[in-house]
């Protein structure tokens, strides 16, 4: 091998080698990122599964109460119109 071959493969290795390691540093984060990401979509879920269990609470709650007042607005016409007709 002449000099100019021996010194193509030297700066070669040297930038294989520097790919190796930005290569593995990225693997690297990159598996954190996904680690983290699943934690916070796991939290994300939580969160609306705890959002939908309220509103349902609440839907439970308020449509009896609408129902109610609507029921009560009817029976104060009803009787407003009773005593219009005395």
């Amino acid at each position: 091998m002449n000099l100019a071959t021996e010194i193509l493969v030297i700066i070669l290795s040297i930038f294989l080698v520097i790919f190796l390691v930005v290569g593995i540093t990225l693997a690297v984060y990159l598996i954190k990122l996904t680690r983290d990401i699943r934690k916070v979509t796991k939290s994300a879920g939580r969160t609306v599964e705890r959002i939908e269990s309220i509103a349902a609470g609440v839907s439970k709650i308020a449509s009896p109460l609408f129902v109610a007042e609507l029921i009560g607005r009817y029976v104060k016409k009803f009787k407003k119109s009773k005593k219009g007709d005395k």
